[in-house]
């Protein structure tokens, strides 16, 4: 069984602060707006190389968004950047209209999502996000598992014409993914081979799968591990070609189990070859106030959580 391991852990946004800041090196038309976040998102070093190329809007998220899909019209590629809360939620309107409906080629970059926001409590923590961006025609989503694969994913936006939303988090996870790695979006990543059970995974939850799996194995039980960074467009051939194989599944993720990858993983699986499914995610309810681990702890978004639900699915084989 392959393993893996970690030297470091570091925040997913700082991966966005790192790619951020490479662009501004490399592409003079990326040019970047916050809404009043700008140590939350990381974006200093980006404003320290190019303010003439930064706009602070303040605390006028939607207005942002109307302006960024207005820099696109003169070639420029805007980043958006501000909570997760604030990116879609509060600016839905102004994104399905100004944004996806007019295929701009805006990059909406959203930190601090899910329950490992934290302390800041259940106005705060999205868990519906990922289903809100992935219900608009044209919008790609992607959501990071550690700070390499989002400085790498940032990067790799750029280069794609259309709208995308970029969701990453506020803790330090372990940093188990290659420095050097090549984003290929749309294109799941396959981290452990197995033929008892498939775990796709996404965002915090991968290294959690990680996890779940050293424990599957000590049981006697292979488990492969898909990490699913891109949620929309879904790499569906690499969930059919695993569940062939393997007969069940288990997906993972720092979401509401509604309208997330659990719910397009599904789609695909009774589209193409229905297979026993569980869902590790939120349970249809808010989150609350408390520290990151406790959360996930509470509302079971950890490694013990999907060592219980894969071994449920492989009994309804």
């Amino acid at each position: 069984m392959k393993t893996y391991t970690y030297t470091e852990k570091k925040d997913t946004r700082s991966g966005f602060g790192a790619g951020l800041a490479e662009l501004g090196r490399t592409n003079p038309n990326v040019v970047a707006l916050c809404a009043d976040l700008i140590g939350s998102l990381k974006m200093e070093k980006f404003i320290e190389e190019n303010p003439e190329r930064f706009f602070q809007i303040g605390i006028a998220e939607a207005n942002m968004m109307g302006i960024a899909a207005g820099l696109t019209i003169g070639g420029k590629i805007p980043f958006t950047g501000t909570f997760a809360n604030f990116s879609t939620g509060r600016v839905y309107d102004q994104i399905r209209q100004s944004i996806a409906y007019s295929d701009k080629n805006v990059k909406i970059c959203a930190s601090h999502a899910g329950l490992t926001l934290g302390e800041d409590g259940a106005t705060h923590q999205i868990l519906e996000d990922i289903g809100l961006m992935k219900m608009l025609p044209g919008m790609t989503v992607i959501n990071t598992c550690d700070y390499n694969q989002t400085k790498a994913a940032t990067i790799a936006i750029a280069a794609h014409h259309g709208p995308v939303y970029l969701r990453f988090g506020r803790p330090v996870v372990p940093i188990f993914t290659p420095e050097d790695q090549k984003f290929e979006i749309g294109k799941a990543v396959m981290l452990t081979e197995g033929t008892d059970v498939t775990i796709v995974a996404t965002g915090h939850l991968v290294w959690e799968a990680l996890e779940a799996s050293k424990v599957l194995f000590e049981k006697g039980i292979t488990a492969e591990v898909i990490n699913i960074h891109t949620i929309k467009p879904l790499d569906e051939e690499a969930i059919l070609k695993s569940v062939a194989k393997t007969g069940c599944i288990v997906t993972a993720e720092e979401h509401n189990y509604l309208g997330g990858l659990g719910e397009s993983v599904a789609r695909v699986l009774a589209l193409n070859n229905p297979t026993p499914q569980e869902f590790v995610a939120t349970n249809d309810t808010f989150g609350e106030s408390g520290t990151p681990a406790q959360l996930m702890d509470k509302y079971g978004l950890n490694s013990a959580a999907i060592v219980e639900k894969a071994l449920n699915v492989i009994k309804r084989k």
